[in-house]
């Protein structure tokens, strides 16, 4: 009778394909200081740092083959926990831009003495 491992063997070729993709990614992350500053800079920045989170935690992490429950236990709480900060710095604008308009100081009346 043969014996069989336990868990899953993945093969090695999806790994090496993984690496290389990793290696393009942040090749072109890199080469994103030669564009001017401004919103696509860091547009790319961001989509490749997100995109190579996402290889190394589906792959390398061994998320991809998981249960959804599982992997809904690891991100729910993150997530949740941006929505709230998200939530919580909009009420922080609207909270700022509404004491500038109830409490700042009243301009001073014009037309009046020095007290002369």
């Amino acid at each position: 009778m043969a014996e069989h491992a336990e868990g899953q063997q993945h093969p090695l070729n999806v790994y090496f394909w993984i690496w290389g993709l990793l290696f393009l990614l942040s090749g072109l992350s890199y080469a994103t200081d030669f564009l001017p500053h401004g919103y696509l800079r860091w547009g790319l920045i961001l989509l490749f740092m997100f995109l190579k989170a996402g290889f190394i935690i589906a792959i390398f992490m061994h998320m991809a083959w998981e249960r959804l429950a599982l992997i809904y236990a690891i991100f729910a709480p993150p997530t949740a926990i941006i929505v709230l900060i998200a939530a919580m710095a909009l009420e922080g604008d609207y909270t700022l831009l509404t004491r500038g308009t109830f409490f700042d100081e009243p301009p001073a009346p014009t037309g009046q003495l020095d007290g002369h």
